[in-house]
This record gives C-alpha cells, sequence and structure tokens, in this order.
C-alpha cells in the first residue's frame, strides 16, 4: 500500500481524516461520547484551502498508517468508529444537535492556527442519508463531490472554464481573477457540511442566486470570436464573381476597440446592435434584408423581457421599423409580409383583417399575400365560416386571373416560347385553384371539389378553338355545364371543344330534316300557326295559373315545414332528455347514438364525392322542383356554383401542372414532375389531413430500418392514422382517373408521366375489382390498346415495361424493351432523343431483378444494355457478357456525351433525357467496380450547375436522390464522412425531399447514436421548420419507443411554430397517440378542443371527436360540436334523426 504524502518537513504526517490507529491511548474507546475522530487536526484546518489542496494533493489508493512507536510488525488493531451524527432527521434530539453546535463553533475557533489539509476524502451528509450504515475508505475520490457537495451526475456541470489557451496578461485572465476575487459565493469553495440546508441549495451553479445572476442585464460577458480563416496562397488569381468588400476607417476603428473591450453586458450590446443596425439602414435605406434583420433583432430584445409592458413596447419599436422600412421600399412583398405578422399579435382579429384587405387592394397581384391572408383567414377561429372563405377565394382567384390577362396583352401571345413571367403567375394561378379544391374537400365540399377540377380542364384544356371573348367563353360553357354532357371522367367524355363540334353537328341535322318537312307539306299553313300560337297561349296562361296555385300552396307547406322541425326537435331533444331552454340533462346514459352518427357520417363522405346531375334538366335552382330535397341539393353542383373560379391558360407547362395536380389530388400514382421547393409542394405538406403514399412509404421505411437492428418497439407513425379511404371509394376513384388521364392523352399525347399515371390507376382498379388471382399483368390490355394506336411510342414502351416487371414478369418485360430498343434506329431523331431513359428503366430494372449480387445473370445484362448506349451503336439483345473491348469503347463514350451535357447544363438547360444519360453513366462505373468513378461523375455533373439553379430543377433533385440511393446500396464500404457529406448538402437544397430524410435516418441509425440523430432532427426543425421533419422525428421516436415526455414535447414544440400550428396532420397524430400508446384520453380531449380551435376548417378533424374520444366526452359535448360545426358552415351529411329514427 502506499504511503501518504510528507508534509513540509520531510516528516510522514500519520494523521488521517480517518485514521486506522489511534494516536493516543486515553481515546481507545469507540463508544467514548466525543469519538477520537471528531478531534483530529484534518478538522480543524483553514477552509480556504480546499481548492487548492484538491487540484494537487495525488490520488491515494490506500491509506496505511503506523502505530506511534513506530512498529510495523505488530498486528493491526480493529478499529471501531462510531457513526456521524446527521444535521436534520427524526431521531435526533435537542441535546445532540446542542453539542454538535458548539462542536462546530469550537472547530471553526481553531481553524485559523491550524495546517493544510492532507487528505482529498471529505465527509459529507449526502452519503450517511440513514443511521444504519458504518463509514467508508474512499480510496479514489471524486473532486467534482468536494467542488460541488453532490454525488448526483447531473448536479455536476459538463463543461469548465478553460483559460489554457490565454497568457496570464491578457485581459480577459485579468477580468476572471478581478471577478474571482470579488465574487466569494461563486469561486471560493464552502464546507458544505458547516452550512445548512437553505445555504447549500444558495451554493449550486444552477440554483436560483446564481440563474438571477446569470440573467442580470449588467453582467459583463466577455465573447469569443474564432480566428479568420487563412486564405489560401494558391487562390491569389481568383476573381470572385461579387464586388470584393471594402472596409472603412470606422469599420477598422471599431474592430480596434472591439478588440480592446474586457466585456460588454446584455444592455451594452443591445446599444451597441441598434447603433450598428441604424447606421446600415441610413447608410443602405433600400436593403430589405438590413430591415428585417433589425426587426428580427426586436424579437431576441422582446425575449429578455420580464414586464409584459417593456415587450409591447418592444413591439411597438418593430412595428415602426417595419412600417419605416416599407415606406422606403413599397414595393417588398417580404416587409409588408414582416409588418403583417407583428400586426397581427397586436390587433385584434377585426382590425388585422382590415389591414389584410387594404394591403391586398394595393398589391391584388401577389400570390405570397393572398396565400397567407387565406391562412390567416382559415385560422381565425371566431370569424371562420366557409361561405366567408371561399368568397375570398373567388377574389383571390379573380384577381390573379386579371393580372394573367394584363400580362398577356402586354406580351406578344404568339412568340414561344412564353414569357417566364406569364408562365409563372398562370403556375401560381393554378395553385390557388388546387388550395381552394384542397380546402373544400377538407370542409366536406367534395362533390364542389371535384366538380371545380372538372369545369376548370374542360374550360381551360378542351376549350374550342374559337376566337372568343372571355365572357363570351363563360356563355358558351354555361350551356355545356347545363348540359347532360359526360364531363372529365365520367363514362363516355369526348371534352368541351369535340362535343360542342357534335352538338352542332346535331342542330345541322335536325335543321336539314326540319326544313325537309316543310318543303314536303306545302301549301298555305296560317290558320294553322294561328291556331298553335292560340293553343300555346292559352296553355301558357293556364300553366301560370296552376303556377300561382302551386306557388300559394308551396308557400303554405314552406311554412308549415319551418314549423314542423321546431316542434321535431323539441320532440327528440325530449326523447333524448334534454330541454330545448336548459342544458342537457342526465337520463342519456351512454353516447352510442352520436357514434353511430360518426360512422354513417364517415361512410357518406368516403361514398359521395362525385357531383350528381339530373340529366340536364335544371340549370337553376329555380328550375327546381319540390321533390329535390336537402341532400340532393348538396351533391349538385350547379354553374353558378363555379363560374367565379374559372380562367383560361395558355402555357402548356400551366396546363400540365394542372392535370398533374389534379391525378395526384386524388391519390393516384404519379412520378416527380416538379421539385420539392415549388409552392405546390410546400402546400401540399402543410395542408396534409392524411398521410399519403409516399409519405407513408418513406415512413414504413423507418421503423423497418429500426426493426432490422431489433430498435424497433412496433408502434408506426403510420398505424396511428387511417392512411387509407374505403376501397370501393378508391375504386371509383382510380376509374375516374383512368377516364380523365385518357381524355388528357390526347392534348399530352407521348406523355410518358401521363401514361404511367393510367397505367397503375389501371392496376389499382382492376386489382380492387377482381378477386381472383390473374396471371396477366392487370394493366397489359390498356397498354396494348394504348401501344396499338401508337406504335413509335418508346416511352409507353418502356413504361409498360417496367409495370411487367414490377409485378414480377421479367420475361416478358425483357421482350417489351428489346422490341423497343432494337426499333430506335428507325425512328425521327425527336423520338431517339428519348433512348437514354429507355435505357435506364432497362438497366435499373435488371440491377432490381440482381437482388444486390453483382455476378449475376441480371448485373451482366444491365453491363450489356448500358455498353450499347455509351458506345452509341445500334442495340442487339443479350446472349453473353460484354467483352472488355466494348466496356472502354462505353466509358469513353459516356465520356463525351458528359461533357456535351455539362456545357449545356453549365446554362442552365436541364431535362429528363440528359439527366437519365448521367445516372446511366454512373450506374456503369458503379457495375464495372469502380464506385469512386461513379461518385465522381455524380458529384462533378451536380458542381457544374449554379446553386440557384440547382435547388428548383426537379431533374437535378432526381440526380441527387439517385446519387444518394446509391450511397444506401454501399454504405457498409463507405466512411460515415462520405455519406453523410452529401446528405447534409441535400438537406440544405431540398429541405423538404423524403428521399433524403429516409436515407439520413438509415445510414445514421447504423453509424450514430440516437442522441446524435435527435440532435440532428432538432437542428432541421429549428433552421427548416417544416411537417417532414417533425413526422420523420416523431416516426423514429414512435418506432424507438421514447419517452412519452420526449414525444409529447416533440408533438408541442412543432405545434409551438407559427408555420404549422394549423397542421391538421399533427394534431390528429397528437390526439391518435394520446389515445392509442400513451392511453390518456383527458390529455387527448384537452388536444382535441385546441386542434379544433386552430384547424377549424377540418371536417375529418372535428369528427376525431366523435370516433376517438366518445369515452371522455359527454352526450351534450358531443351535441354541441355538432351545432358548432353546422354554424361554422361544414358540410354535415347525416342528420342525428335518421340515427334516432333507425334506432327506435
Amino acid at each position: 500500500m502506499s504511503q501518504p504524502p510528507a508534509d513540509g518537513d520531510g516528516v510522514a504526517n500519520i494523521e488521517g481524516l480517518f485514521p486506522i490507529f489511534p494516536t493516543s491511548t486515553n481515546s481507545v474507546s469507540a463508544f467514548s461520547s466525543t469519538p477520537q475522530w471528531l478531534r483530529n487536526a484534518s478538522f480543524t484546518k483553514d477552509l480556504s484551502v480546499i481548492d487548492a489542496a484538491a487540484s494537487t494533493a495525488p490520488v491515494v489508493d490506500t491509506v496505511e498508517e503506523e502505530d506511534a512507536d513506530g512498529n510495523n510488525g505488530e498486528a493491526n488493531q480493529a478499529t471501531v468508529y462510531n457513526l456521524i451524527e446527521e444535521e436534520e432527521g427524526s431521531w435526533e434530539s435537542d441535546g445532540d444537535k446542542l453539542k454538535r453546535d458548539k462542536k462546530k463553533k469550537r472547530k471553526r475557533g481553531t481553524a485559523s492556527g491550524s495546517g493544510s489539509r492532507k487528505s482529498s476524502v471529505r465527509v459529507s451528509d449526502e452519503y450517511y442519508a440513514k443511521p444504519a450504515k458504518d463509514y467508508y475508505v474512499d480510496t479514489r475520490p471524486d473532486l467534482d463531490n468536494l467542488a460541488y457537495g453532490s454525488i448526483y451526475r447531473m448536479n455536476v456541470p459538463r463543461y469548465k472554464l478553460d483559460n489554457s489557451q490565454r497568457g496570464p496578461g491578457s485581459s480577459s485572465m485579468r477580468f476572471y481573477q478581478r471577478n474571482k476575487r470579488t465574487s466569494s459565493m461563486l469561486d471560493t469553495e464552502i464546507d458544505v457540511d458547516s452550512l445548512d440546508g437553505r445555504a447549500k441549495s444558495d451554493n449550486r451553479y444552477w440554483y436560483a442566486k446564481h440563474a438571477a445572476m446569470e440573467r442580470n442585464k449588467n453582467l459583463k460577458r466577455i465573447r469569443l470570436s474564432a480566428l479568420k480563416e487563412v486564405v489560401d496562397s494558391s487562390l491569389d488569381n481568383f476573381i470572385p464573381l461579387g464586388e470584393p468588400e471594402t472596409v472603412h476607417e470606422s469599420e477598422e476603428e471599431d474592430v480596434l476597440s472591439k478588440d480592446s473591450v474586457v466585456g460588454a453586458s446584455w444592455e451594452d450590446q443591445v446599444l451597441n446592435k441598434t447603433r450598428e443596425f441604424n447606421r446600415m439602414t441610413r447608410e443602405r435605406p433600400h436593403d430589405e434584408k438590413a430591415w428585417l434583420a433589425f426587426a428580427d433583432f426586436q424579437d431576441k430584445v422582446s425575449s429578455m423581457q420580464s414586464q409584459k409592458g417593456v415587450r409591447l413596447q418592444t413591439l411597438e419599436k418593430k412595428i415602426s421599423i417595419l412600417e419605416k422600412a416599407l415606406e422606403l421600399n413599397p414595393d417588398s412583398e417580404e416587409l409588408l409580409l414582416a409588418l403583417l405578422k407583428a400586426y397581427r399579435i397586436r390587433d385584434s382579429a377585426d382590425v388585422l383583417i382590415s389591414r389584410w384587405e387594404k394591403a391586398l387592394m394595393q398589391n391584388s397581384a401577389s400570390y405570397k399575400l393572398w396565400r397567407e391572408f387565406l391562412n390567416v383567414l382559415q385560422g381565425e377561429f371566431s370569424r371562420f365560416k366557409v361561405s366567408e372563405v371561399r368568397k375570398m377565394y373567388s377574389y383571390a382567384v379573380q384577381a390573379l386571373s386579371s393580372a394573367c390577362s394584363k400580362r398577356h396583352r402586354q406580351v406578344d401571345t404568339t412568340s414561344e416560347p412564353l414569357d417566364s413571367d406569364v408562365i409563372q403567375q398562370e403556375l401560381v394561378l393554378v395553385d390557388m385553384l388546387v388550395s381552394l379544391c384542397r380546402f373544400e374537400w377538407q370542409a366536406g365540399y367534395k362533390e364542389l371539389a371535384t366538380a371545380l377540377f372538372q369545369a376548370e380542364i374542360e374550360f381551360s384544356i378542351f376549350s374550342p378553338s374559337l376566337l372568343l371573348s372571355e365572357q363570351s367563353k363563360l356563355r358558351l360553357f354555361e350551356h355545356f355545364w347545363s348540359s347532360n354532357g359526360a364531363r372529365v371522367g365520367e363514362e363516355g367524355a369526348l371534352g368541351w371543344s369535340l362535343w360542342l363540334e357534335k352538338e352542332e353537328q346535331n342542330r345541322q341535322k335536325m335543321l336539314k330534316e326540319q326544313s325537309s318537312v316543310d318543303n314536303d307539306v306545302g301549301g298555305w299553313t296560317g290558320w294553322t300557326e294561328q291556331l298553335s300560337g292560340r293553343k300555346e297561349v292559352s296553355i301558357a296562361s293556364a300553366n301560370t295559373g296552376e303556377a300561382d296555385v302551386d306557388l300559394e300552396n308551396m308557400d303554405e307547406e314552406m311554412e308549415d315545414e319551418n314549423s314542423k322541425p321546431e316542434d321535431d326537435t323539441e320532440a327528440m331533444l325530449k326523447l333524448l332528455g334534454i330541454d330545448v331552454n336548459t342544458v342537457a340533462s342526465d337520463e342519456v346514459k351512454d353516447t352510442s347514438t352520436w357514434v353511430k352518427w360518426f360512422e354513417e357520417e364517415v361512410s357518406r363522405d368516403h361514398h359521395q364525392w362525385m357531383p350528381t346531375r339530373k340529366a340536364g334538366e335544371f340549370s337553376s335552382v329555380n328550375e327546381m322542383g319540390e321533390r329535390e330535397d336537402e341532400e340532393q341539393l348538396s351533391i349538385l353542383v350547379l354553374y353558378e356554383d363555379i363560374n367565379g373560379y374559372l380562367f383560361s391558360l395558355r402555357s402548356n407547362e400551366a396546363r400540365l401542372s394542372l392535370v398533374y395536380q389534379f391525378i395526384d389530388f386524388f391519390s393516384a400514382h404519379i412520378s416527380p414532375w416538379t421539385s420539392s421547393n415549388s409552392l405546390w409542394w410546400s402546400e401540399k405538406i402543410n395542408s396534409l389531413e392524411t398521410l399519403s403514399d409516399s409519405t407513408l412509404e418513406s415512413l414504413r421505411s423507418v421503423h423497418e430500418c429500426l426493426s432490422k437492428s431489433d430498435s424497433a418497439n412496433g408502434f408506426s407513425l403510420g398505424s396511428l392514422l387511417d392512411g387509407s379511404s374505403d376501397i370501393s371509394m378508391r375504386t371509383e376513384m382510380m376509374k375516374f382517373l383512368r377516364n380523365a388521364i385518357l381524355l388528357c392523352l390526347n392534348v399530352f399525347p407521348r406523355n410518358y408521366i401521363l401514361e404511367e399515371a393510367v397505367l397503375v390507376a389501371e392496376e389499382l382498379f382492376v386489382t380492387s375489382m377482381k378477386t381472383c388471382e390473374v396471371t396477366t399483368t392487370p394493366c397489359q390490355a390498356l397498354a396494348k390498346r394504348l401501344l396499338k394506336s401508337d406504335r413509335q411510342d418508346l416511352l409507353l414502351c418502356g413504361v409498360y415495361a417496367q409495370r411487367e416487371a414490377a409485378s414480377g414478369n421479367m420475361k416478358h418485360a425483357r421482350r417489351v424493351f428489346d422490341m423497343a430498343l432494337t426499333s430506335i434506329c428507325g425512328l425521327p431523331k425527336e423520338l431517339q432523343y428519348n433512348a437514354p431513359l429507355l435505357y435506364l428503366w432497362y438497366a435499373e430494372s435488371e440491377v432490381a431483378n440482381s437482388s444486390g449480387c453483382r455476378e449475376t445473370e441480371s448485373s451482366s445484362r444491365a453491363m450489356h444494355i448500358l455498353c450499347y448506349l455509351g458506345s452509341g451503336v445500334a442495340y442487339i439483345p443479350y446472349s453473353s457478357q460484354p467483352a472488355s473491348m466494348q466496356i472502354l469503347r462505353a466509358r469513353q463514350g459516356f465520356r463525351e456525351k458528359l461533357k456535351k451535357i455539362q456545357s449545356t447544363w453549365s446554362h442552365g438547360v436541364t431535362d429528363d433525357q440528359s439527366a437519365a444519360l448521367v445516372c446511366s453513366a454512373a450506374l456503369f462505373e458503379e457495375l464495372t467496380n469502380d464506385l469512386p468513378g461513379a461518385f465522381e461523375i455524380l458529384e462533378h455533373m451536380f458542381s457544374s450547375v449554379l446553386p440557384g439553379r440547382k435547388s428548383h430543377s426537379h431533374q437535378l433533385e432526381l440526380l441527387f436522390n439517385y446519387y444518394v440511393r446509391m450511397l444506401q446500396r454501399h454504405q457498409d464500404d463507405l466512411t460515415l464522412s462520405k455519406l453523410w457529406k452529401p446528405i447534409s448538402e441535400g438537406l440544405q437544397l431540398y429541405p423538404l425531399n423524403l428521399e433524403l430524410y429516409r436515407a439520413l435516418v438509415d445510414i445514421c441509425n447504423h453509424r450514430m447514436t440516437s442522441h446524435r440523430l435527435r440532435m440532428i432532427f432538432d437542428d432541421y426543425s429549428r433552421k427548416n421548420p417544416s411537417v417532414i421533419v417533425w413526422l420523420f422525428a416523431l416516426s423514429y421516436e414512435l418506432s424507438r419507443g421514447g419517452s412519452l415526455h420526449r414525444i409529447r414535447g416533440l408533438f408541442e414544440r412543432a405545434l409551438a411554430q407559427d408555420t404549422l400550428r394549423n397542421s391538421v396532420i399533427l394534431w390528429r397524430c397528437y390526439i391518435a397517440y394520446e389515445i392509442d400508446i400513451a392511453q390518456n384520453p383527458s390529455a387527448a380531449r384537452r388536444i382535441y378542443f385546441r386542434a379544433i380551435n386552430a384547424c377549424p376548417w377540418s371536417k375529418k378533424l372535428w369528427l376525431d371527436g366523435f370516433g376517438k374520444l366518445s369515452s371522455v366526452l359527454t352526450v351534450k359535448e358531443m351535441s354541441d360540436l355538432q351545432e358548432v360545426m353546422r354554424d361554422k358552415e361544414l358540410n354535415i351529411r347525416t342528420d342525428i334523426y335518421e340515427i334516432l329514427l333507425l334506432q327506435g
């Protein structure tokens, strides 16, 4: 055993804190009233040197002391120790406490004359909470226990002040030493045993006293800044694109003054930043970013204020700053939006809406302002009504349509291509219409949403080629809409233009037949005409008399009907035990009636989504008979309901966007056609009510990834919500979409995105209709019919072959691919340009069929296919492995083609064919075991495009997704840095990309700890808050079985953000989590009321209360909820009286 350290005179000190042998024979007894070890010299030392002793004393493993006579050979005698007397405890008497206080006073009186303390072990009352334990010798002491007075790890800070890199003469060290001399409470060690409980609690660094000191605005703080990076000497000849920043003399003086400042308080920082912002806005008054940064700084200042009045003053200052900025920059949308958001915090709802309306009158062509205004209007529970929001949508559509028409008149519309500003205005106009359809669908008016899509597609895509004004075109369309002609998506639909041609043909035919009949009769027919005229007059008068009688009878019946519901309501309320003038009585025992109402309402919602007509009999409400009840009125969409939302589209981009969004709206599969940074995608994600198929697939992959690593507990986010629709509803939708897409293919021929969508819709429709298994692919008949009509459509062959390969019919898929590739040489040049897409699809199908093994026949086939694409020779079907010479020619050919593509991409021109060629070159390098070469190709081509164009090109986003999938396939062979860098860069460019988040979870789950991945999600949720980030973070926690507190914290943090507080999907997931997993119905009830207050337009959210909270909601509450739904004008299809009559 090691010997104790020697004192200053070289003599070993044998008196320890707990001496093994007594130092005097007079104190041998262990049961003395004053034990020997309490009179040890270590308790009489000066406590001010504890800090120095703790930092310099070596760690002593064991303490072995000799007796006073120096006889080392004698056997050690067993020493008995008394238990320490506790400061606080119910077993102590008042006399014991008095003795202990006297001993402490005596020890403090003799502390000044004692020597330095030698042992690093100190007694703490936290070691002896119960008197049943003995003392133990701490052979490996923890110095933090001495410094912080506790052994609990959370009471010890995770970081300490490090001054090792600063010299003794630096200003920061002098400032630290000065504070150390003046602050005795923080930096001088105090014996914790000598303090009472209150003094102990105030001694910790995280207690209230020190927390208040940290929040003190006058506390001086030193802020260290990183050193500037050393510029590489090899970049001396580099000329930046932007103008070099010149440093003024005043700025140099500021830098010098900052170096000499020792520390600055919070008020000093506020003054300095305010002075800096004033200078910036004075020198650059038209710099919007400077004004916005100045306004954001006021939010930071407000967060440090504890008084509400001071925070309101800071808000007023922020508003004045933004008003001054908007006065200097009246055309800035960003400044106007920031000002209106600041008004929202201060003003009431009525004042805020009036401010918005005034701003929109001056900026009626701004899509951003309209979008934000509609979001504010929908989120105001007190003012929300469906009719009001619908009216504002009509104003928005008309304003944006007028701006488009004005722009068309200013530019030459006959020029091709159209002006990019015109195309952008039409695209946002389509986005506004789709937002309206989504709002109507979520409010329960599904028939109106479907009719709006049908009307706009007919009006803008299938319009007749006649030179008509907009008003004449609308009058002509009214005739079509009010007739019995089939609309887009319905059986037998021809389109408005073809229907009009057939109507004209039929009219001409009828005129010819009538003229022939008149010629055959001959002679004078005046008497007959007069008689017929008299008959018509008499019949008309008779009809008017009958109409008057009917009107009187109808008025009487209407009065009777108006009186009957009141009687019926009173009777039914009495039947339910509810009095009209009082609250609900206690006679209603359960809520089964409302649960049945909920089930019937959901069933009708699933089936009633198509608008119906009575074969063109009624063109207006006045022409409808008495037999039309309220239900038929709700599903009948008249021309008056849709005429305010119609507009003409002239660009093919806007027309295709309308068709693509129409397909995606009805939950059909469609390939990506736009970037995830587009306005449409962000609006779709923010307004999610249920999880779409693509989102569900991505979230399921998170659960499967964790299941492979045995980290999942069986819960997934997709299981919380009923993401799938009713089977019959989905079947009818797929049939509706198949008919609509087939009609649109007449206008947009050889569009492979539409062709793939129609084949998938056909598959889903046929699969749901047939109960028995079929040997052929469900879309085979439709694909052959389309190919028969256009045999030169190469991309249709490729899409059909992909569907065959996905169904497992690889042999048939190969025959289709080979047939298409061998016929390329005989096709025109514009059709041969699509060859890279066909080659890539064929090679990817073979790679997917190879099951990840490189030495299979499928891998050889894929290499064979890509060799012919790279070399450029005519394709020959696979017979054997490609020779080495073929591989070299293909590699050289790919290099030459990539050079041409790089020059094209540098000018900002990207398309699907060039992106497919780049992916094919990378896949070729991967199959030839040159993985670094594949990565180099993708990185080099991606870096050849300017950053501003990367984020808005969906081809480059698809290319980046391909790169990430390749990294995932080979993640076992790559380092974490190689995997992490592309994903982090990709999430900065595409923060709403589902595939990137899926890859993030997959890679980080294998290479990082769960804590690190959680920190990554927290970081992205702060930088780019979106529904996607929170859905993946929640899915990860649910799959891992995270704690209830963390998951609730994630939900609360997500819904606390301004951009996400109106997210229906997050509210529904939160309610379902509390009900199904946390099993806390009372918490779910509170969340439900918060949810309907934030999202009053979502009928599905309202119905969740009836379906999931029936155990905690009373009958009166459910009745009130339905009344509020009716007051908000949500579409309710089922009356509660129907359920009561069925029960009766």
